[in-house]
């Protein structure tokens, strides 16, 4: 049977501690006040996310919040969000069938018609935990069917004409896109620990594929990720190079995407162990950041140079930085520990945002909080 460190606990502090931060941090992002909460049922049985900073509901945020919810074995709500997603996001007919509109309005208009990767690859991963944990259902709520199906569609939509088809995931070299369309990628998406379970219980004839791009991803991260202080750009090549050209001026910068690469390296070390150079990867980011002082909330250039720009989302930064010691303490020196360590305690006494912007630091911050009581775990 697999176990799962508890940092906080090797740290001192008490399980019942530790049990109630995480209860309570649920219950303020699911059930806090307006100024709090993220989380909204609505009248017809279903619920949504939504991202505070947008007003809007994204895949993102949606299957965040369903995954939180199957690590935390909150079933209502799970099944209340996946309705949600369903009744709203996902497409039947035109060039998307068979993916989720990546941005809704509150009340289910769509925004956009186009599907984000990520959200897709958690979708699955949330339902193939929730099959496991609480078992099929019928209709909606048949998990292992959804994540199935969703998994198949990811990777066997060729769009006939289309230059990079409208699969999730290139399929030359396993990797996964931004979006459909794109020949580029981000290294936050790269999610190997999921591609390990997908490997195990997608459909058996895409199996070999999702292990191809279990490896593919660990392989990419090494390019994507700065040798020097271990920080990769929003989003990126093939090769790991910056994306020159895009639509967003933070895409060759340490943005917002960028703060989940090292948690999403850190809980791939935690479950499989596969790639000893993620410990190194995730000292390299925290010795920047702690070498950076008091400019640590600037965004960054992935050589270290600084911008002028306050981060967006600093609560974000310090978490996933803190998340990071769940692979930095495997084999660290007697500094690097006590710098591990030290970001850990901080991370304990640190409350959830508030205000506009808490959405995304706060999913950031609880995922984080999980990963290091040992509570984010495969089901």
């Amino acid at each position: 049977m697999k176990t799962y460190r508890n940092v906080f606990s090797e740290l001192g502090i008490s399980e019942e501690m530790i049990e109630k931060k995480i209860a309570d941090s649920f219950n303020t992002m699911f059930y806090g006040s307006e100024e709090e909460r993220v989380y909204h049922p609505v009248d017809d049985g279903t619920a949504y996310i939504e991202d505070t900073g947008n007003i809007d509901a994204r895949t993102e945020g949606m299957s965040y919040g369903m995954m939180l919810c199957v690590q935390l074995d909150k079933k209502e709500e799970f099944d209340k969000i996946w309705k949600w997603s369903l009744k709203n996001m996902y497409m039947t007919e035109g060039r998307h069938a068979g993916y989720f509109a990546w941005s809704c309005k509150p009340s289910g208009e769509k925004n956009s018609y186009g599907p984000a990767p990520d959200g897709e690859e958690y979708f699955a991963a949330a339902l193939f935990m929730a099959s496991s944990r609480w078992g099929d259902g019928e209709g909606d709520l048949d998990y292992s069917k959804w994540a199935k199906t969703i998994l198949r569609d990811c990777i066997h939509r060729n769009g006939e004409g289309e230059k990079h088809g409208f699969t999730m995931w290139d399929l030359s070299n396993c990797l996964i896109k931004f979006v459909p369309e794109a020949p580029y990628t981000d290294a936050s998406y790269h999610l190997p620990h999921f591609y390990e379970i997908f490997a195990e219980r997608a459909d058996e004839r895409d199996r070999d594929f999702w292990a191809k791009a279990a490896k593919a991803s660990r392989e990419y991260l090494h390019l994507a990720c700065d040798p020097k202080t271990g920080l990769c750009t929003d989003y990126g090549n093939y090769d790991g190079t910056p994306l020159a050209h895009s639509f967003n001026p933070h895409a060759g910068l340490h943005y917002s995407d960028s703060y989940r690469t090292v948690y999403n390296i850190a809980l791939d070390w935690s479950w499989n162990k596969a790639d000893p150079w993620q410990t190194d990867e995730c000292r390299r980011v925290q010795k920047f950041f702690e070498d950076a002082g008091e400019s640590w909330d600037l965004v960054p250039k992935p050589d270290g140079a600084f911008t002028d720009e306050k981060a967006m989302h600093p609560v974000a930064v310090k978490a996933t930085k803190a998340a990071a010691s769940l692979a930095a303490l495997d084999g660290a020196n007697a500094a690097e520990r006590a710098l591990a360590e030290r970001l850990v305690r901080e991370f304990f006494e640190m409350p959830l945002r508030t205000g506009k912007r808490r959405y995304y630091d706060n999913f950031l911050y609880i995922f984080s909080l999980l990963m290091l009581a040992g509570e984010y775990r495969i089901y």
